[in-house]
């Protein structure tokens, strides 16, 4: 693989996002922090990845997981503080990895300062004109101004004391900036080199795509007029730093040529492939989504991203197991059975398909460990809006999030203190005690090790990473390329065994080979060919 340590190392980079809450908790009061993710830098240096992306840390009521932020140059008092936060940085660097954090330009808090004196000020004063105040329909301005839907369920507008409606594309507790205003743009600029003169090597950007909008005009939120001025402006600071920090866009846009524009050689410098991890267990589909994602990115010379799962989605072991293995927001419900043992042997072969693919990966917390989705919470204990604002329907996304197992026999499995007063903040399934790190490591053929072994053959084979590919002669069931005339990936989607091409080593498969050299159903390898 390309040098991890050149420049643009995000081109190849694996790069592992940490859900803090749920990560690891240093102080024994069940949420994760700083403190434990600081203690676990070597595990994810001996698990070998070049980066990893921390959610947002800020200080937040937590009305959306952290993305709903009260103050964006400061860290939540539950994760620590700013020096420890610059401490993480620097440790992380002294251990080979790289950070990136996250910002969040659409929308804050409602408990944010600037809000909090749009909601003392008057209608029509300055301070409302760095958010979408406006005034209702109807007689006495009693209906939304429009019928605008939020992303979280039901409507988009919330009515304050004096009358007049703001707007939030997502909950009501995050109001959205009005990105016409020049204030709010200066006002992110300066929170971008804020992070980055702390050390950070990259920003992900949360709902990139949206951030441009006039809610009386039009219902379209997405990848309108003037997006592009905002990346190019952050990209100017983002060079001006050396080497040159990444920008990595969270853009959910089903045109693909749309797409690609953020990733102009002047904007960002790679986006997360969505219509990837939406793509169901089908040959053909991923296939299609995976040309389509290299053809796009060709023009504009960008790196692809792949990835599996996140903090939004249903876990993989999971999704895999269901009859339809699409995820989206709108298909999410309940109560849909799921065949664990099926989604954990996909799972398995997914991780070495994306891993073998040409540009960088993302793994999510967890599905090193083959965690599946929880999706037995109490509904008290639900937090997510989603959850909430669609009435129960949705099971919302907690169910990903629930704290990481490490170690021993019974909850709180390592995440916390061993003497530690609190429980975690979700409670950890009783399974998981078969899953935990310690049960993990060292056994040939766990999930734990699969990721090790893949991982580091990832990071020392030349053309892995970065660069060209060529699909190779298969059947429709099977996914089979090469990276170079040496290294070959096979991935059999189909329910019978494949044979593989002459090869002179296997360097790391999903599951064991049959006994005639075939691979089973379901199942990846990566090969040495002859």
């Amino acid at each position: 693989m390309a040098d991890q340590h050149h420049q643009a190392w995000w081109r190849s980079a694996a790069i592992y996002q940490v859900y803090l809450r749920s990560f690891a908790d240093g102080n024994g009061d069940g949420i994760g922090d700083l403190a434990g993710l600081r203690s676990r830098l070597p595990y994810l240096a001996g698990l070998g990845v070049d980066a990893i992306w921390i959610v947002p840390w800020y200080p937040s009521p937590l009305a959306d997981g952290g993305y709903d932020v009260a103050d964006f140059r400061a860290i939540d008092p539950i994760f620590g503080t700013l020096a420890e936060a610059e401490k993480l940085i620097e440790e992380a660097h002294a251990a080979g990895i790289r950070v990136i954090c996250d910002i969040v330009p659409n929308h804050c808090s409602d408990q944010h300062a600037w809000f909090q004196k749009a909601l003392a000020s008057a209608p029509g004063s300055p301070e409302r004109d760095l958010f979408w105040f406006r005034k209702g329909r109807g007689a006495d301005g009693e209906q939304p101004p429009t019928d605008l839907q939020s992303i979280f369920g039901g409507p988009a507008w919330t009515r304050v004391p004096d009358g007049e409606w703001y707007l939030h594309l997502f909950a009501s507790e995050q109001p959205d900036f009005n990105w016409d205003h020049p204030a709010v743009r200066d006002e992110f600029e300066d929170i971008v080199r804020f992070w980055l003169d702390r050390g950070i090597d990259g920003i992900r950007i949360d709902s990139a795509a949206v951030l441009i909008k006039d809610p009386l005009v039009s219902d379209v939120y997405e990848d309108n007029e003037g997006i592009h001025d905002v990346y190019q402006s952050w990209r100017r600071i983002s060079n001006t730093y050396s080497p040159p920090r990444a920008l990595i866009g969270e853009v959910w846009l089903p045109d693909h040529e749309a797409f690609a524009r953020y990733l102009a050689p002047n904007e960002l410098h790679t986006a997360f492939n969505f219509a990837f991890l939406n793509a169901p267990w089908e040959a053909a589909r991923l296939r299609y989504e995976i040309d389509m994602t290299l053809e796009v990115h060709a023009p504009v010379a960008a790196p692809a991203t792949w990835v599996l799962s996140n903090h939004d989605v249903t876990r993989e072991v999971t999704r895999f197991g269901r009859e339809s293995t699409n995820f989206s927001f709108a298909e999410k419900r309940r109560d849909v059975p799921s065949d664990l043992a099926l989604g954990t042997r996909r799972a398995r072969a997914a991780a070495l398909l994306i891993m073998s693919l040409p540009g960088a990966v993302y793994l999510y917390q967890g599905e090193e460990l083959g965690l599946e989705e929880v999706e037995d919470l109490d509904d008290a204990l639900r937090e997510d809006p989603m959850f909430h604002r669609s009435g129960g329907t949705n099971p919302g996304r907690d169910g990903c999030r629930v704290p990481l197992p490490w170690s021993g026999d019974a909850a709180p499995f390592g995440f916390s203190p061993a003497d530690a007063a609190g429980q975690p903040w979700l409670p950890q399934p009783a399974t998981w005690a078969g899953k935990t790190v310690t049960a993990q490591e060292g056994v040939p053929g766990s999930f734990l090790e699969l990721y090790r072994d893949a991982l580091r053959v990832r990071r020392a084979e030349p053309s892995l990473g970065d660069g060209p590919m060529r699909w190779l002669d298969s059947t429709p069931d099977v996914l089979a390329f090469a990276r170079d005339d040496t290294f070959a990936n096979v991935t059999n989607l189909g329910t019978t065994p494949t044979p593989l091409p002459p090869h002179r080593e296997v360097l790391v498969s999903s599951v064991p080979l049959n006994d005639d050299g075939t691979l089973p159903a379901d199942a990846s390898v990566w090969l040495r060919l002859s």
